[in-house]
């Protein structure tokens, strides 16, 4: 048979075949097509039909449909109509709960629709489903048995902001970070495989996660295991994808249908048998063509390079074209990736419109979406983002850097004001960090901000490219200590003890808002390698300089003088202190306080002077006491030989902190005024310390 044969035979048998799948499909088929007028159309489907009257939205009652779902089971006999209309509820519980909580808003209103799809497809614990990036998780929990649960979201003894192993059977990997979500589900499949089980594995990746350099790892391994997995990218960026509509969804459950399938594999046997050169060569244009046309009419290529089987783009807000494919791609046994587009903030006007301020919110109205602010004080984020402005004006060689979060650390103005010295590198913090290095070493100023919990990501840069190099890179890291609901996953209470043991680092922490605005400065005009941690709080005072100005590096300042006590506290901790200072001097007790501002190096003169003539130091500090600062000073007061000087050291204990408020937390940590005066009182009723004897 000649090759222009076999394109005939092999198109006449495509046409067979797809008539056949058409004729069962015929009526779906029809409404999808009348239902949409383009490729772009579902991104301007109404959105106001659910909160059209924003006073209807109340809690759940019992002849609503969610009311009588307590597991994932309770999907799977509901119909298509049914679905829809417990979308509706679901957006309207997620949006009054975080409305009165604060959380993640946007991306959890995005994927209602594909959580419902999945559910009602696969079914945990059995299966093992894995988010990428937690806060898209709110459906899934209240579809998981935590419907009633769910109004305690972020509160503290409540269910948390991500997903969890110790709170639900169905929650199989905790996340909170990006990029993981594909690793770990590479690591369950090949579990399933070991153990000879037949359960599916899942992975759910969205908001941005595809620009972390981890899930490109995690691809490539999982990608060449050829193991049986599934990857739902939740794309609601449209950052590569536009081809969305009936036809895309048509082709789709064209293509994975069981007879195509089944057809496309005897196709590649018969072609893969035929003797000799002629065999390979025709197996070879027939695969060519077909990764032609894919590429022709979808955009994932890169996916099938990676070894996976691409599904997509689809309409992530239609369930039953999302039904319909995952329950094809259930029957499949290798990589397959199901790229959907979803639209970030669906069903609410305000989140719609404006998705990064949705993003992660505290409690607002729902009506006019803005925010309830209780509090008139600027926070550090504030501050840090007004100084780098008016720094960067007055030198040009200044530039920012941050890792998907532009408002989240401040950096919106900025960007704004000097567009070309902005840069967003989006989640991929390893290389946000070796791109400032290389900036720094040809004369420039990077300003790297990233919240202190996501700087861990970056840790081996931090080392190797920045300062093994003397690279004068400056680290912004906010969200420094308990940043509240948010939780273990994002508490920024590591870096003092993961930066202070790095040569050539200078570590700062400001204690107040016009402080951050002079080590900002300072930091800029030294020309090393600087990191300035400060806390997700407002300021105790309001600024009060109207420039910043350089501070002496690795000095102390001594706040309250004091014969009895030194209270070494630092950053955040210094407020507290001065408080505990003035309720001890209350009754009696003379109370020496210090502002250490640098964690490294330290105010060595200062502290060895006041720590002798006290000789009983109490440190305070809102970050893990394991490497912390306060075992900055015990190795200081050991190094010097002050052996009568009693050490007391108050911070974070050797466990991972749970969610709640950032009050609530501190309360519970006794890293308040209150608390620091009673280990105080207590440290001076110890004993007093008598001189060691060396043992023989």
């Amino acid at each position: 048979m000649s090759v222009r044969g076999l394109w005939r035979l092999l198109a006449g048998t495509w046409r067979i075949a797809l008539t056949d799948i058409e004729s069962g499909n015929r009526n779906a088929s029809t409404n999808a097509f009348g239902r949409q007028r383009g490729v772009f159309t579902f991104f301007h489907n109404e959105t106001g039909r659910l909160f059209s009257n924003m006073s209807q939205i109340d809690t759940m009652h019992d002849e609503h449909i969610l009311s009588r779902i307590n597991s994932p089971e309770d999907l799977k006999e509901l119909q298509l109509n049914d679905l829809e209309t417990l979308a509706e509820e679901i957006r309207g519980l997620i949006l009054q709960t975080v409305s009165e909580r604060g959380g993640h808003l946007a991306s959890s209103l995005g994927v209602v629709e594909l959580t419902i799809a999945m559910l009602k497809v696969f079914s945990p614990p059995k299966d093992r489903i894995v988010f990428d990036v937690g806060h898209q998780a709110y459906t899934y929990k209240i579809l998981t048995g935590r419907r009633d649960l769910f109004r305690t979201l972020r509160t503290k003894g409540g269910i948390a902001g991500f997903p969890k192993r110790c709170e639900n059977a169905c929650d199989f990997f905790d996340v909170g970070h990006a990029g993981n979500a594909i690793s770990a589900a590479a690591g369950l499949a090949q579990a399933r495989c070991f153990s000879g089980e037949n359960h599916k594995v899942v992975a759910v990746v969205g908001d941005g996660s595809l620009t972390c350099g981890v899930s490109y790892e995690g691809l490539n391994q999982a990608g060449a295991a050829d193991k049986d997995l599934i990857i739902i990218l939740n794309d609601n960026e449209m950052s590569i994808s536009p081809n969305v509509g009936a036809m895309a969804a048509y082709l789709n459950r064209i293509m994975t249908g069981q007879i195509v399938t089944r057809f496309r594999d005897e196709i590649k046997n018969i072609l893969k048998n035929i003797p000799g050169a002629m065999g390979r060569s025709m197996y070879g244009m027939a695969k060519q063509f077909e990764e032609a046309l894919k590429g022709f009419i979808v955009p994932g290529k890169l996916f099938e390079d990676l070894g996976f089987r691409y599904v997509g783009p689809i309409d992530g807000h239609k369930i039953k074209h999302l039904v319909d494919t995952f329950q094809n791609v259930k029957r499949f046994r290798e990589p397959v990736l199901v790229h959907t587009i979803t639209r970030k903030g669906k069903g609410y006007p305000h989140a719609e419109e404006d998705p990064s301020r949705f993003h992660g919110i505290g409690p607002f109205d729902v009506e006019t979406g803005k925010e309830h602010k209780t509090e008139d004080l600027p926070t550090y984020t504030t501050v840090f983002g007004q100084t780098m402005v008016k720094l960067a004006a007055a030198d040009p060689k200044i530039v920012a850097i941050t890792a998907a979060m532009e408002y989240g650390t401040g950096l919106a103005e900025f960007a704004k004001v000097f567009p070309k010295r902005f840069f967003d590198v989006g989640i991929a913090e390893q290389h946000g960090v070796i791109f400032a290095a290389g900036l720094a070493l040809e004369g420039y100023r990077p300003v790297v901000a990233i919240y202190s919990t996501f700087v861990q990501r970056g840790f081996d840069h931090l080392i190797h490219d920045v300062c093994m190099q003397h690279a004068p890179v400056v680290f912004a890291m906010d969200r420094a200590g308990v940043v509240g609901e948010d939780g273990p996953t994002h508490h920024g209470v590591f870096d003092i003890a993961f930066t202070r043991n790095i040569p050539h680092l200078t570590v700062m922490a400001p204690s107040d808002l016009d402080e951050l605005a002079d080590l900002l400065a300072t930091a800029l005009a030294l020309g090393t390698p600087c990191a300035i941690r400060y806390p997700r709080s407002t300021g105790p005072t309001p600024p009060a300089k109207a420039e910043p100005s350089f501070l002496p590096v690795g000095k102390g300042r001594l706040l309250v003088d004091g014969s009895d006590l030194l209270i070494l506290a630092v950053g955040s901790m210094v407020g507290p202190a001065l408080e505990a200072s003035t309720a001890l001097a209350a009754e009696g007790i003379s109370a020496c306080v210090i502002d250490a501002r640098f964690v490294k190096p330290l105010d060595r003169d200062l502290i060895l002077d006041k720590a002798s003539q006290a000789r009983t130091v109490l440190t305070v500090e809102e970050g893990v006491l394991a490497g912390g600062f306060g075992g900055a000073v015990l190795e200081l007061i050991a190094d010097e030989g002050l052996d009568r000087v009693r050490v007391m050291r108050m911070g974070i204990p050797d466990t991972f902190v749970e969610h709640g408020t950032r009050t609530e937390l501190l309360d519970h940590l006794g890293l308040t005024a209150h608390g620091i005066a009673d280990n105080a009182r207590g440290l001076l009723e110890r004993p007093a310390v008598s001189k060691l004897r060396r043992i023989r």
